[in-house]
């Protein structure tokens, strides 16, 4: 297991188990009010499945980097950057657009979604530009050791954010 996966376990206290059937919608979320978007039951399980993808694949990242193999740090970066960008297009599309509609006449609820979706549009660029940067560490071994200081950084404010979301926004969608 890698070490961010375990870091990620040992702060949820989460572990692989079997799926949870989905839940029973109500009809009142079925739609967001004044939209054609739907609810998706399994969404959140896809999001938070991605987070253990991203995660893992970070971590091996991190461990190819520790061990100066560039070549397969930028193959797992590579790999991480598609996942990333499905996961941001899934959750921006899905996510934010529903919980923004949804909860557009709850005040407390819709700044706190405003805030993390402008908090992620944020990180999400620093992210995107670190991933530029890099896209062609294999070529450039000599870069190996700014990718390793700024990898670690990055995965610090991944760990903290999967985090937030997990305990905080995504129970707003199954609520």
């Amino acid at each position: 297991m890698s070490f961010f996966k375990e870091l990620f376990r040992l702060i949820f206290g989460k572990h692989e188990e079997a799926a949870a059937p989905p839940p029973v919608v109500a009809p009142e979320r079925m739609v967001a009010p004044g939209t054609n978007i739907h609810y998706h039951p399994e969404l959140i399980d896809k999001l938070t499945g991605d987070h253990q993808v991203l995660l893992e694949l970070f971590g091996e990242t991190s461990e190819a980097a520790g061990r100066g193999d560039v070549v397969e740090a930028a193959e797992r970066l590579d790999a991480f950057r598609v996942a990333l960008h499905d996961h941001l297009l899934t959750e921006n599309v899905k996510l934010y657009i529903y919980l923004t509609h949804f909860f557009a006449e709850d005040q407390q609820s819709h700044r706190l979604i405003h805030d993390f979706r402008h908090e992620m549009d944020a990180i999400g660029k620093v992210v995107l530009q670190f991933l530029g940067k890099y896209q062609d560490l294999a070529e450039h071994p000599e870069l190996a050791p700014a990718f390793a200081k700024e990898l670690a950084a990055i995965g610090k404010v991944l760990v903290d954010r999967i985090k937030r979301e997990e305990g905080t926004l995504y129970p707003l969608y199954t609520g």
